[in-house]
């Protein structure tokens, strides 16, 4: 029992050690040419993270290359990141975000698609090693309508635009820090931790395997809509540290379209996000896998290049101004291979989170999820003749759905730290009927100024 403690509060030691002083825009004169003398022209944030998990003992009668371990596992996920700021000249800025990661996910980070710990997506190695995650610049075009306040926040300047306006970004950055948002479900640092929450399950938008990638992204935002497009490149192969950067943009390269909707139902605001992507890259097939074996068959001696289709609904509905409710669903073609986020073709998931206002903790949050994830025909029939991809692979396959359910309870502690235990109940891991139930248990501390 010591050592369950020891492994539990580690990550409060690790998150007080991290304490970087803020640097707040208004409380420094800035030396930059800005044409509103009312708005800051810099700013600095810092967050840690730690994610500590474990998973008792399950059933499993077999298990292959890919599979969740059995056995009890301790995994800790640790990440750090600096966000810095400036304004270069009105309507253009740059943002610069080093970040520090270590640690690991359970057995390797397999065995789950709908995987327990969005943190560990930026965890490549379980060694400390410290990288610059993203690095771009952003414009802002403003076409009049009435004036938006921009908050202080992590890689947002204070300051005003113009209700119209047009928005181009360049450099690197992660396609989801600007698609698929959901105010209740896309931040596993202070909400739900399944990657299937985080994002679209069926998303498998372009990054590297810290979810980062380099591209261009334009937006023109209304003020009850917006449309945004974004052209950025692949990893080289499937889950890849490495971006193909020679071959982008013209044969590999992923392609994101999403329209975002502002509306009111019963007074209350909400949100409709359609996403669609479409990814070129040079990928293997299943169908042609699984037909040309002579054993075992392998999805990488069928690549060439090859599209893949797919598309989200996204809905977020306040129902007071505490709680509300969300929906994802979505769905890609499935017949060739998952290429950067993980071996989900069809995802649902729905749930609700709300802050501790009523109960008279305004610092805290509630939420509780349930998640249904599905593989296309062609990728069930590869996995269940042997098949592996870069998540799953259990040697064989009874398949069913792979189904989840999340729920957290985030404590604020003060304004800078929050604990949240969290508990997530799987079936069918790696949609294998074989294996499982697996029940994981989570404490995450998160620090941010």
């Amino acid at each position: 029992m010591q050592n369950i403690w020891i492994k539990f509060l580690c990550p409060v030691a690790f998150l007080a050690s991290m304490w970087i002083p803020k640097l707040a825009a208004e409380e420094v004169e800035s030396t930059l040419p800005l044409k509103d003398p009312s708005s800051a022209g810099w700013n600095a944030h810092a967050q840690a993270t730690s994610v500590t998990q474990y998973h008792p003992q399950f059933n499993s009668p077999y298990s292959g290359p890919n599979s969740l371990s059995q056995d009890a596992e301790y995994k800790t996920s640790y990440t750090a990141t600096a966000f810095f700021g400036f304004r270069l000249w009105s309507g253009g800025e740059i943002y610069i975000n080093p970040e520090g990661q270590a640690g690991s996910g359970f057995s390797k980070t397999t065995g789950i698609a709908g995987f327990p710990n969005g943190e560990i997506y930026r965890v490549d190695t379980p060694q400390p090693k410290a990288s610059w995650a993203r690095v771009y610049v952003k414009q802002v075009f403003g076409f009049g309508g009435a004036k938006e306040k921009i908050q202080d926040d992590l890689n947002q300047i204070e300051g005003q635009v113009d209700g119209s306006r047009l928005t181009v970004i360049a450099g690197k950055f992660a396609l989801n820090d600007f698609f698929d948002n959901n105010k209740y479900t896309h931040d596993p640092r202070t909400q739900f931790l399944n990657w299937a929450l985080m994002d679209a399950g069926a998303w498998d938008y372009a990054a590297n395997t810290k979810g980062y990638t380099t591209g261009a992204l334009i937006e023109w935002h209304q003020k009850y809509w917006a449309l945004r497009y974004a052209a950025v490149e692949e990893p080289k192969s499937a889950n890849s540290i490495f971006l193909d950067q020679t071959r982008f943009p013209k044969t590999v390269r992923g392609d994101n379209l999403e329209a975002e909707f502002g509306y009111s139902l019963f007074d209350h605001p909400g949100k409709l996000r359609l996403l669609g992507f479409i990814n070129h890259a040079h990928m293997g097939s299943y169908h042609d896998a699984l037909a040309t074996a002579k054993g075992t068959p392998d999805v990488t001696d069928s690549r060439s290049n090859r599209l893949k289709r797919g598309g989200v609904i996204n809905i977020e509905q306040d129902i007071n101004e505490d709680f509300g409710v969300f929906l994802k669903a979505g769905s890609n073609d499935g017949r060739n291979e998952t290429w950067a986020f993980t071996e989900i073709d069809r995802s649902l998931t729905f749930g609700t989170s709300g802050k501790g206002s009523s109960w008279g903790r305004d610092d805290d949050t509630l939420g509780f999820a349930l998640m249904k994830n599905d593989l296309s025909q062609d990728h069930r029939d590869f996995i269940k003749a042997g098949g592996n991809g870069f998540i799953v692979g259990d040697g064989r396959l009874n398949y069913q759905s792979e189904k989840t359910l999340e729920a957290f309870y985030s404590i604020g502690l003060c304004k800078l730290l929050h604990v949240s235990p969290d508990f997530q109940y799987i079936q069918n891991p790696a949609y294998n009927y074989d294996r499982g139930p697996v029940k994981v248990y989570s404490v995450r501390a998160h620090f941010q100024i």
